[in-house]
Formats: C-alpha cells, sequence, structure tokens
C-alpha cells in the first residue's frame, strides 16, 4: 500500500524523469514546472509557449460547415478581428466547389456554375488591401476528385482558372500567393503530376507567387465526416507516412513553396512524432514547414464546434517545440471569430488573446 509521503515521492521523480527524456520524433523538450495561476486569466501554464496563429482560411464555399451569410460590413469586421491578434495572411480555401463559385468566372459559368449574388475575391481583396494582409487565391475544387478519384480534370479545369483570376485581380497589391485545394494524405495516384503542373501555372502567370498545400495526415481520426465514427483501426505509421511524403515532395518542390498538414487528424500524443518528420522532410526539400492548426474539434460526435482551448495550446505548443515556420488555421470566422454564430468561438478568441498576452 502507498502513503501519501510516498506517493509525493514518486510523483516528483516521475515528473523529474519526464523533463529529462526527449520527447517523441526528436523535439526539444519543454516541461515546465506548474507556477500559480495567473490573477487575470486563471492560467496555471506558462504563457505563449505555442506558435501564434498568423493566417487563416476563408470558408465561404463549403463542404460540411454552414454558411454565416456575411456581407462586407461582416467581413470587414472579421478583418479587423483578425488583424488584433495578429494574423498577416488569409486563404481563400477554394474559389469555388462543384457548381457555387466565389466570383463572377466566364469560364466557370460557362461551365454551369451559379452566378454568385456577390464578388467575394474582389472583397476579401480588397480588405486584405486595407488590413496589410497577404492573400492566397485557393483554386477551383470541381469534386471529381472526391467522387472519382480523378486529380488530372482538376489540373486542367484550374489552367482556365488561373489566368482569368490573375488577369482580373493580380493587380492587387495583397494578392501574394496560391493555395493549390485538392486534399490528399497519401500517395495517391496521379497527385505528384497534379500539383506539380497547377504550382507551375500558377508561378508563371504571377511571375513566382509562391504556392502552399494542406494535406492531411490519415491518422486514427481521419474518418469520414458524414459517418459517426470518430476514429479507425487503421491508421498510417510514422515511419510509412514519411516515406510517402518524401516521395511526394521530390516530385513537387520546385513549384510549392510550403506545406500545412492539417494537426487534427491524430492524437495529442502523437504530435511530436509527426510534427517532427514534417519538418525534416520540408527542410531537406527547402520548402516552408506550416501547420494547419484546426480550430474545430474531431473529437466530438457533432460535426463540427469550436475546439477546446487545451486542444489548441497543445497543437500549437507542439509546432513551437518542433520549429515550424507559421501556424494558419481552418478556420478564423466560424470557430474563433468574436462575431462567429458559434457562442464558444468568441470565448475561444479570448482565451487565445489570455495565453499569448494580446490585449
Amino acid at each position: 500500500m502507498t502513503d501519501r509521503r510516498s506517493f509525493l515521492k514518486t510523483a516528483a521523480a516521475a515528473t523529474a524523469a519526464a523533463a529529462a527524456a526527449p520527447l517523441l520524433g526528436g523535439c526539444s523538450p519543454k516541461v515546465p514546472a506548474v507556477a500559480g495561476a495567473d490573477p487575470g486569466t486563471g492560467l496555471i501554464v506558462p504563457k505563449a509557449q505555442g506558435l501564434r496563429i498568423t493566417g487563416t482560411f476563408l470558408d465561404e464555399i463549403s463542404h460540411d460547415i454552414p454558411h454565416q451569410n456575411w456581407g462586407p460590413k461582416e467581413w470587414d469586421q472579421d478583418f479587423r478581428n483578425m488583424k488584433a491578434i495578429g494574423i498577416d495572411t488569409v486563404i481563400m480555401i477554394r474559389s469555388g466547389y462543384r457548381k457555387f463559385i466565389t466570383w463572377p468566372s466566364k469560364y466557370l459559368l460557362s461551365k454551369g456554375c451559379y452566378m454568385p449574388s456577390i464578388d467575394l475575391v474582389e472583397l476579401f481583396l480588397t480588405l486584405a488591401d486595407k488590413y496589410g494582409m497577404k492573400f492566397y487565391f485557393g483554386l477551383y475544387d470541381s469534386g471529381r476528385y472526391w467522387d472519382f478519384g480523378d486529380m488530372i480534370y482538376e489540373a486542367e479545369v484550374n489552367k482556365f482558372v488561373i489566368d482569368e483570376v490573375w488577369a482580373a485581380y493580380g493587380h492587387h497589391k495583397s494578392f501574394q500567393g496560391w493555395y493549390l485545394s485538392t486534399e490528399i494524405s497519401r500517395a495517391t495516384k496521379g497527385a505528384v503530376d497534379c500539383f506539380y503542373t497547377m504550382g507551375k501555372m500558377c508561378k508563371e502567370v504571377s511571375g513566382g507567387l509562391p504556392t502552399f498545400i494542406s494535406p492531411w495526415i490519415d491518422g486514427k481520426k481521419a474518418v469520414s465526416a458524414a459517418g459517426g465514427n470518430l476514429s479507425k483501426e487503421e491508421a498510417v505509421s510514422v515511419q510509412q507516412h514519411e516515406r510517402e511524403w518524401d516521395e511526394i515532395f521530390s516530385g513537387i518542390h520546385e513549384v510549392v513553396d510550403a506545406c500545412a498538414f492539417q494537426d487534427g487528424h491524430i492524437d495529442y500524443d502523437e504530435l511530436d512524432a509527426f510534427f517532427s518528420v514534417n519538418k525534416k522532410l520540408a527542410d531537406k526539400y527547402g520548402m516552408q514547414c506550416w501547420t494547419n492548426a484546426e480550430t474545430f474539434d474531431r473529437d466530438m460526435p457533432i460535426k463540427f464546434l469550436p475546439i477546446k482551448f487545451d486542444k489548441l495550446r497543445l497543437k500549437l505548443e507542439a509546432a513551437a517545440r518542433c520549429g515550424y515556420d507559421k501556424a494558419i488555421t481552418f478556420e478564423f470566422s466560424h470557430f474563433m471569430s468574436p462575431q462567429s454564430a458559434y457562442l464558444q468561438a468568441g470565448h475561444l478568441y479570448d482565451r487565445y488573446k489570455d495565453y499569448f498576452n494580446i490585449k
């Protein structure tokens, strides 16, 4: 039987051992001592140990989250909220999805897409100009990849989209890059050729502006959003993830400048192992290593609600430990904005500000 004194000695020894032990994956360990509560915020953990979020996707052509039906007034306020916490980059996650589009593209309208009621590309670029942010244009997603695994078509249709959007909006100072919006997780057939083709087209038309991708990790939480399961038995190993992405990066690094892996499909005690591999591969191929710090919760049966702050904190701290270059999120307006339709999002915004000492 363990008495109280023995338990305390054992716990102290275990804490010291944890502090001395290297973390999985080779990231630099940081195991700070627990301090007293901050009188202003109640936080009992050291502040600002994570990588700050400096970019966000803009999702108004969505697949599985609701529209908030904002107009110019609401979007202007949201850009002010973003700016207040240090966001300097906004990324239109996709310029169209199937038949719904964000701008009056003559090419896409001729293919049967619906006329949008507002030109969101012009609005977002104008607001990015106003608030001194960089805007990345997300390419069109036809849906054929999701339906049939057809990545070749995505490259073909985006030839026209890239030319048209650059001619129409390339004059904006804030137009600073491209997002190749097709999402993969593994060594998908045609992925290297598709990313290489689209990245090369983007760079050629815009004088070399940077491009990036945001794949997901095929971890235990990589399950269908339409299903009821929260996890699966078969998940990619760290070793297999490294082998497959080494091959992919080797084929695309000349035209893709950064990779922001989605961080929500693996468990929190797996972050360091996968993150260190991602950073190692990015360094090997001269790419920027970003994290897509998801601000929605994948651990709940209700899809999708704003994430618990501690879960976000764990992910941002792992990204900092592993030396990541930038943190972006999917996505501020629904899951972190004070004016989101979700009340919890504004509270997440406040807790984030507390943690990073943002007034």
